[in-house]
């Protein structure tokens, strides 16, 4: 049997980093973990090969040589899936499909043969016994919650690691908190199940053995949500690993601000090596965050956590959103000011929109305010209900503080606020490589020569390279990402 797994293409939105990829020669930010996960689900004696269509060309001979394309994608990807659909359909071979866009949306895509739905450890299983004996169905369904201790590790030898600037692991799924807007405790619920400290160490011990060196990017859209577990276990076995190892990957990960409260829990990331968390911090407007159900966020100083954690040596990436019914017309200047004085260099911020199965959807529809599905993509201009406020006054809003924190002015004097306050625990947050030496190079003429930032780029450049050297290939990256940040911001 011959299985072809085809990742669908990312469109430019801020997440891409598109821009930024150029900077240092690679096509995309992470592999496709979940499909190459399937891929270890798969009888063994099976062909298979990877098309990850965001690092190259899906071609009409991988669809003619496969007896079955499986493809996973997540909504931001629908264009992108559209087109894979209608060349598998052309050439007449069969598409199995799966993953957050499928199980939101299985009504859209009843042109798809086999749909694999929910987690694929509930309900692969039984399509590919009822496959073996000519008997599958066209949707596979469960209300069960998948048992992760069991999910086996990664084919990574499906992938060339030399196209991605990070690879990636999952250590959990699932979110303990609720928030109305967020699909994440539709999909995979609010009780974090978690893997062993054993497959943890197996999945680094996976990444070593391929060569790979630098970023690993905990994929769990809350890493902390069994903090018992990460403290006792997990956090100490990552340190005593990464050390043994010479420190070969440095960490990333998704966290709730509630991390800020807990002392022990900051100080055991960073001593495993975790450099960076992205928080979902949403609005400094108290009545929005009561809007939707943020609970974790409220009845707090939002700028004093947010220091606390950088205070400790993680760099804080931020989510915002604009679009609350409770969000008052001085909510975009209010916001800017707040993500001006947190020093949050990578903030991303959003219109609020309703993904499908969300508690903010169903509500929306009681008040008859739904519009369309949701696209994926939050930075995009869409809105896909009717707002409380003005809608062009929003969309206005929305595009001022767009403008203003990615301007160079407004983006560089935040590089500079976090840094200045920035103390990182180990002596390196980025290791360098030829990668980033070219990186260097390539910003110093496109940022530094000809581009719109240049006299803040080398104010820059010059105070970390003097002031604070072990951050100075941070600061380029930053560089590079604000580069990116404008050119995505100015292309709507």
């Amino acid at each position: 049997m011959n299985i072809l797994l085809v990742y669908p293409m990312y469109p430019d939105t801020f997440w891409s980093f598109k821009h930024a990829l150029k900077f240092v020669s690679k096509d995309a930010s992470f592999p496709p973990l979940g499909l190459l996960t399937i891929a270890s689900m798969l009888p063994k004696d099976w062909n298979k090969k990877l098309v990850d269509m965001n690092a190259s060309e899906l071609k009409d001979k991988d669809i003619r040589w496969a007896d079955y394309v499986f493809i996973s994608a997540m909504s931001i990807q629908s264009a992108s899936v559209d087109v894979v659909i209608q060349n598998c359909k052309k050439l007449n071979t069969k598409i199995v499909a799966g993953g957050p866009l499928f199980t939101s949306s299985p009504e859209n895509y009843q042109n798809i043969d086999y749909l694999i739905l929910n987690e694929a450890e509930t309900t692969l299983p039984e399509f590919l016994t009822d496959l073996s004996r000519g008997k599958a169905k066209h949707k596979y369904t469960s209300d069960q919650w998948a048992e992760i201790t069991t999910t086996p590790l990664p084919l990574w030898n499906l992938i060339s690691m030399n196209n991605y600037t990070s690879m990636n692991v999952q250590y959990s799924r699932g979110c303990p908190f609720d928030c109305d807007f967020c699909d994440i405790t539709v999909l995979y619920g609010r009780k974090p199940r978690t893997k062993t400290k054993e497959q943890v160490l197996a999945e680094l011990d996976a990444l070593y053995v391929t060569g790979w060196r630098g970023p690993v990017f905990f994929v769990d859209d809350n890493f902390i949500g069994n903090k018992v577990k990460l403290k006792k276990e997990i956090l100490p076995a990552i340190a005593e690993w990464n050390d043994k190892m010479k420190d070969p990957f440095y960490f990333n990960t998704e966290v709730s601000i509630n991390l800020a409260d807990d002392d022990k829990l900051m100080h055991l990331m960073v001593k495993a090596g975790f450099e960076a968390v992205f928080i979902g911090i949403e609005s400094p407007n108290e009545e929005s965050l009561i809007e939707c159900n943020k609970l974790q966020n409220r009845n707090r100083d939002l700028l004093l956590s947010i220091r606390k954690i950088q205070k400790s040596g993680l760099e804080v990436q931020g989510g915002f959103i604009v679009g609350f019914d409770n969000d008052p017309p001085t909510i975009f200047d209010k916001l800017t000011s707040f993500i001006q004085e947190s020093g949050i260099v990578t903030a991303m911020v959003g219109l609020l929109n309703a993904p499908n199965g969300t508690r903010l959807q169903k509500r929306l529809i009681s008040e008859g305010r739904m519009l369309n599905d949701f696209t994926g993509n939050n930075t995009d201009f869409s809105i896909n209900f009717i707002p409380q406020m003005n809608s062009e006054e929003l969309i206005g809003g929305y595009k001022k503080i767009l403008d203003t924190i990615y301007s160079p002015k407004y983006y560089y004097e935040r590089v500079m606020r976090f840094m200045k306050d920035f103390e990182p625990n180990k002596k390196k947050v980025f290791h360098l490589n030829p990668n980033y030496i070219l990186a260097l190079f390539k910003s110093i003429f496109k940022l530094g020569v000809i581009g719109e930032e240049r006299i803040y780029y080398w104010k820059l450049f010059f105070w970390s390279l003097f002031r604070k050297p072990q951050l100075f290939s941070l600061a380029i990256l930053f560089t590079i990402y604000g580069f990116h940040f404008r050119k995505i911001s100015n292309s709507y």
